[in-house]
């Protein structure tokens, strides 16, 4: 990716993360990138190419992060993963909560906007290429189904947490228990 595409995406993920879809204009990310007018629009010439720009960015910053995840694990180590998994939580909900507040955003305008669905689709098929691997180290009977179940846990903690915070937030003891079911069936 070109820095200055890279540029501007990261802004119009900000725009999302902090102010909306509604507010997810060229201008808007002209302005948050520090660029001419103009310059998101000669980039992205409509608006579905800037919120499929976003999509893409979204995926490369997730897939990254639990990428990193899977490198500082032993093979195995299912209270390593929980430990990892509950700090990656914490950090999506906390220094990159507008990284989640955008995805999110775009996971409300998807369910209006069904040909966005694709784009989410093959997000969730390039997680799923490390993640079920990753899962059937850990012991998983059913990686495919359990990769997804532990997506769905993640995200409902991510939601939880970013609507009302909780101070004594503790995603690892969910992750554990959710783990525990994966190897007993």
């Amino acid at each position: 990716m070109t820095d200055r595409r890279q540029l501007l995406l990261d802004a119009a993920v900000r725009v999302l993360g902090t102010r909306g879809t509604r507010q997810l204009t060229h201008r808007a990310v002209d302005a948050e990138a520090g660029l001419p007018e103009g310059s998101a629009s000669n980039r992205f010439r409509t608006r579905e190419a800037l919120v499929a720009g976003v999509f893409e960015r979204l995926v490369e910053v997730e897939t990254a992060a639990w990428q990193r995840l899977a490198v500082d694990l032993a093979p195995g180590d299912v209270d390593g993963f929980t430990r990892v998994l509950g700090r990656l939580i914490r950090r999506f909900t906390d220094e990159e909560r507008v990284v989640t507040l955008a995805r999110y955003a775009l996971f409300v305008e998807s369910a209006v906007r069904p040909e966005l669905r694709p784009a989410i689709e093959a997000g969730r098929a390039r997680l799923a290429e490390w993640g079920v691997p990753l899962l059937a180290g850990l012991g998983s009977t059913d990686p495919p189904a359990h990769f997804r179940a532990l997506l769905a846990l993640v995200d409902g903690l991510f939601g939880n947490q970013l609507a009302a915070p909780d101070d004594h937030f503790d995603p690892e003891t969910a992750v554990a228990a959710l783990l525990r079911g994966f190897r007993n069936g």
